[in-house]
């Protein structure tokens, strides 16, 4: 989830966030309902026994991308053992030529990362991916400069000089490459490095072998067309208009988006979208935000944006009538990817309520009745976003309401504080089996929840969380 202010440490989490509602209390209801016969504990079984498949395919997904990413990064290294192969030069020499090929195959790879394909990211979610992505980026430019030093000390005859002008091309042109890999320009550097492999013609002396590296390049060549020209264009065809702006408390506005072109944007609650405001989508200007609204009314989307910076202010200020452009969605912090939980409980911050706005008014859109707890924590009061519609939805649903305030007013009766252990030890249902957890809010709260959670028994595989500053 992007926005928000991170919060220093596990004892000052809520610095930037919103109030809240006097809270209400729809009884206690036990998540684990007890079976009653022998129906009951069949039907409790093969509750089980699909929450265990679903969550088997889940791990399997996640380990089939994971070899399929290790497979293209370390393939080619093999296949250049095929055939013909140069004259040992020494481990070192050996060694640097291996980095260098690594690093390229992985500066390739580093495309598709980026290039938002659903089902590659739908197992770890995006805001994963893009977080594997760039400490990637650095551990590629980190091998990439270890072939260079390595060359440098071992053989540096071989690298000659480093004028531009005296040098030759390939040479200049891998030199080149780790310059503007440094400067973060992926594109122009893999095409340089690409010509300094070519070039230097070490490991790819034969037909077949260029033609498998001419084939790499093309294919990353195609995958930055599709993100840079394929993908813009599709937005292009479907464009959205600000419906509305509904203006929110804590400096946080909701933004109502109507397609112009299609049905609307179908999508899991809890899911978000990458927007695009006063600009093309070929402009590359966009940020993401977690959709607010119902997933069982796709006619429109809403995105409730906090004003933080440069874009977010812009947002906010949008006017009716203005074009946008949404690419989404995206994202696996979402309760349809856990249908058979008994029940589920929500841990926000701030504007980290909107995801989980999402997925409360689904379930009441849907008529679910699952008990539902709610922990909402906020500095003040008069900000709390949402304030009324909670205690509506609370109406709606079997939904435990918590507020917590750091800066409550004097007649507050509800918790005060942040979260703690105790907090959620006290606040929490105390049947935990089959009961899943949604985190979403400032850095140090998740990272603080997660580690409570944790050390009260709850199983990791229950615990979900959004990263709320990715971008």
């Amino acid at each position: 989830m992007p926005g928000g202010m991170a919060a220093k440490s596990c004892t000052q989490h809520h610095g930037n966030r919103r109030g809240h509602e006097n809270f209400r209390t729809i009884g206690w209801v036990s998540v684990q309902p007890a079976p009653a016969g022998q129906r009951g504990n069949d039907r409790e079984s093969s509750r089980i026994h699909r929450t265990v498949r679903a969550a088997m395919s889940a791990r399997l997904s996640s380990a089939v991308w994971l070899t399929l990413y290790v497979v293209a990064v370390t393939a080619p290294l093999f296949v250049l053992l095929l055939g013909p192969v140069p004259p040992a030069g020494g481990f070192w020499w050996d060694f640097a030529m291996a980095l260098g090929f690594a690093a390229l195959a992985m500066m390739g790879v580093q495309f598709v990362l980026t290039a938002r394909f659903r089902r590659a990211t739908m197992p770890f979610g995006i805001d994963i991916v893009y977080y594997f992505h760039r400490y990637l980026a650095v551990f590629a430019l980190a091998i990439a400069g270890a072939h260079y030093l390595i060359l440098r000390v071992d053989s540096p005859v071989v690298l000659g000089t480093a004028n531009p002008f005296d040098a030759p091309a390939h040479m200049t042109a891998g030199r080149a490459a780790i310059t503007l890999f440094v400067l973060l320009a992926a594109t122009a550097a893999f095409v340089l490095a690409l010509w300094h492999v070519m070039g230097t013609g070490y490991y790819v002396d034969t037909p077949w072998k260029e033609a498998l590296w001419t084939g790499y390049g093309l294919f990353w060549i195609a995958i930055i067309g599709y993100v840079r020209i394929v993908k813009p264009w599709s937005l292009l065809r479907a464009p959205f208009r600000v419906a509305e702006v509904r203006r929110e408390r804590g400096d946080a506005s909701t933004l109502v988006l109507h397609p112009e072109r299609r049905n609307g944007m179908r999508f899991q609650p809890g899911q978000f979208a990458w927007l695009t405001l006063r600009a093309s989508p070929f402009a590359l200007r966009e940020h993401p935000f977690s959709i607010a609204s119902s997933a069982a009314r796709a006619g429109s989307i809403e995105l409730t944006i906090k004003a933080v910076g440069d874009f977010t202010r812009a947002a906010v200020d949008a006017l009716p009538g203005e074009k946008a452009f949404l690419d989404g969605p995206y994202g696996a912090f979402s309760i349809d990817r856990y249908p058979q939980a008994p029940g589920y409980a929500f841990m926000a911050g701030g504007v980290g309520i909107a995801p989980i706005m999402s997925m409360l008014r689904t379930l009441a859109d849907r008529g679910d009745r699952r008990p539902l707890t709610l922990l909402y924590g906020n500095r003040r009061w008069e900000r709390v976003l949402f304030r009324e519609e909670l205690v509506a939805l609370a109406g709606r649903l079997d939904l435990r309401l918590v507020h917590v305030l750091k800066e409550p007013p004097e007649d507050w009766l509800g918790d005060r504080g942040q979260f703690t252990r105790e907090l959620l030890e006290k606040r929490l249902p105390r049947e935990q089996s089959g009961l899943h957890y949604f985190i979403c809010g400032p850095t140090a709260m998740t990272q603080c929840i997660e580690r409570w959670l944790k050390s009260i028994d709850v199983a990791s595989t229950q615990v979900h969380s959004e990263i709320f500053e990715w971008v």
